[in-house]
């Protein structure tokens, strides 16, 4: 899995590309914990180039999310595909993620810019 963080308007923004599974799965963890420890809360998760997440990658999907619910952030994602979306679905998970198909209207959702210093 290859993953990319950046910020945008006070949003941490982090782009998977390839498969959360089993084997990436603490990259993902660590990422996430770098957003939080530069004082990101609001996290947007880029699933356009993610094709494949296993139980694990759920796992820590969820484990972030109520880590960064905990912090008063939100995490959201961004345009899954319908097989992640699926699988989110049938864990009945679906529910619990905002989902959004463009970025701009994710990043407007978290509402105005707010510096984390």
């Amino acid at each position: 899995m290859k993953l990319d963080l950046r910020e945008e308007s006070g949003v941490g923004i982090l782009v998977l590309s390839g498969q959360l599974t089993t084997d990436s799965d603490r990259q993902f963890r660590q990422a996430i914990d770098t957003l939080i420890e530069s004082g990101r809360t609001n996290i947007l998760l880029d699933f356009t180039e993610l094709n494949y997440m296993d139980s694990s990658g759920i796992g820590e999907l969820v484990a972030s999310y109520r880590t960064i619910q905990r912090l008063g952030g939100a995490l959201k994602i961004l345009k899954p595909s319908k097989r992640i979306q699926n699988s989110l679905k049938l864990t009945q998970l679906l529910p619990i993620f905002e989902i959004f198909e463009d970025a701009e209207t994710a990043i407007a959702s978290y509402g105005p810019a707010v510096d984390p210093q």
